[in-house]
């Protein structure tokens, strides 16, 4: 006789770096059933430990322990997926018992238990469509992001009427470890965050649930404070790469327009990944009157200066020189200014730091969150005849070179592509524009439509980049470019 879900999730718990052993089976089982009611319910013989959670749900609803909607179905299957997680201690004296053998060690370890305890949402991340695309900067890296979860219509009807509480204070912060979740928030009883000291003070690492690249990691600082950009931002952010030489880490800018969509939360992204930015290779050295540093200016769309020195304290004081001069600097002839008439500040950086050759490289890239009547979304911002491909801010991971391009894409294209080839279709009328361009600009086939369609895309991102570059790839752009550097000496 087969085993029935029940039992075949508690010989999961049993075997797993959990608290439970073989002696704890029974009161495992009625853990088990304190969830989802009493009934073993039946199981395929080769389910995995995520489809075993979602037939107990199942189990759970034809119980009526739960009521079927988006959020309960979510935080039962987080709640059973807790039970096979170690407890954050455990976790966390795993993790820096193997950093004694390597990082790499300490880290594959922690992001194979986020994946198999279905923190990070493995399943969702496969439908996101990725592709490269050859443009002046090199390959850019394409994504349309499906794994997003969809939103409970529940939640949606309650947020209007529902009393708000402040716990935890947002995503980001490191009360969420083993949250239950509630309707409009996530559940996070499997989640688990590292401890770590960051430039002298305890942060938290831990892993994106919708990674975006390669163990997609997550630095968070325990204080809730907001986004700054400093000197400290340089000093942490070295330090992270010390500890874990084979990840990157960069920080969103600190403003408005220019930063990502969690500027109320200090925090960083990094991982394993080389970002086109990254491959990028330098246009003309720079000195910057420290000696040991190499220094120049990145070909690539958004205005960046690469650091490069063996010495992390080098790097630090050069992006700090950076950064300070950058927040005070203005130049009328290339529409850059620093402050509005009434001192709003405008200007910050986007930093990104890793290590290469054994060297200490951080890349600095400059930003500028103006806006006009010309430009009401942003001067330095996607303009409005890209924006029906991408409107939202630029933030890291898009400044790095990899977009991370809306859902509605997916089906908007398909329609598209019937456009371009002169079939019956219910193009957008934001895409017919930029349709009749490439219609003039290719001879389309329905064999070759997609393959062209996909490259377009990416040479309207690479557009997209260079719309968020303060200093232009043209003579003007770069002679002012070269003035800032000037001043810096």
């Amino acid at each position: 006789m087969s085993e029935t879900a029940v039992e075949k999730f508690v010989d999961l718990v049993i075997k797993s770096d959990s608290p439970y052993e073989d002696g704890d089976r029974i009161y495992v089982t009625n853990l088990i059933f304190r969830l989802i009611g009493d009934g073993f319910g039946e199981s395929t013989d080769d389910a995995s430990p995520v489809d075993l959670a979602n037939d107990l749900v199942e189990l759970a609803i034809s119980h009526q322990k739960i009521e079927d909607s988006i959020t309960n179905r979510e935080i039962l299957e987080d709640q059973l997926m807790d039970l096979l997680t170690p407890i954050p201690s455990k976790v966390n004296r795993i993790f820096w018992n193997k950093y004694q053998q390597s990082p790499e060690a300490a880290t594959d370890y922690f992001y194979r238990l986020s994946q198999n305890n279905d923190y990070i949402k493995t399943r969702a991340i496969a439908k996101n469509i990725s592709y490269t695309a050859d443009t002046d900067y090199g390959d850019l890296e394409i994504t349309i992001n499906l794994s997003k979860p969809e939103k409970d219509p529940k939640a949606i009807a309650a947020a209007g009427r529902k009393k708000l509480t402040s716990y935890p204070v947002g995503p980001l912060a490191i009360e969420n470890e083993g949250y239950l979740g509630r309707l409009g928030y996530p559940a996070r009883s499997n989640h688990r965050v590292i401890r770590m000291m960051i430039g002298g003070q305890p942060w938290g690492f831990q892993y994106s649930p919708y990674a975006y690249f390669g163990e997609h990691a997550i630095f968070l600082n325990q204080r809730h404070v907001p986004m700054k950009i400093s000197q400290q931002t340089f000093v942490n952010l070295t330090d992270i790469i010390k500890q874990l030489p084979h990840y990157f880490v960069g920080s969103n800018a600190d403003l408005p327009i220019v930063g990502g969509s969690l500027l109320a939360q200090d925090h960083y992204q990094g991982g394993r990944h080389n970002f086109p930015m990254m491959k990028a290779g330098i246009d003309r050295p720079v000195d910057l009157g420290i000696d040991g540093l190499k220094a120049g200016i990145v070909k690539w769309p958004m205005a960046t200066i690469r650091l490069q020195s063996d010495d992390a304290n080098q790097v630090v004081v050069a992006a700090t020189k950076i950064a300070d001069s950058w927040k005070q600097y203005s130049d009328e002839a290339v529409d850059i200014r620093a402050y509005s008439e009434d001192g709003t500040r405008h200007h910050t950086v986007t930093p990104i730091a890793y290590t290469k050759d054994g060297q200490y490289v951080l890349d600095i890239v400059l930003r500028d969150n103006q806006t006009s009547d010309k430009y009401p979304d942003g001067i330095f911002h996607p303009h409005k005849d890209v924006q029906h491909i991408k409107k939202e801010n630029i933030g890291l991971i898009e400044v790095m070179g990899r977009a991370i391009l809306p859902a509605r894409l997916k089906t908007e294209m398909k329609e598209v592509e019937k456009y371009l080839v002169d079939e019956g279709n219910e193009i957008a009328e934001y895409h017919k524009p930029w349709a009749d361009e490439l219609k003039a600009k290719h001879q389309f086939t329905k064999e070759n439509v997609s393959k062209i369609l996909d490259q377009e895309i990416g040479l309207v991102f690479a557009r997209v980049l260079e719309d968020a570059g303060v200093y232009k790839w043209n003579d003007k752009g770069q002679a002012a470019f070269d003035r800032f550097i000037d001043q810096l000496k």
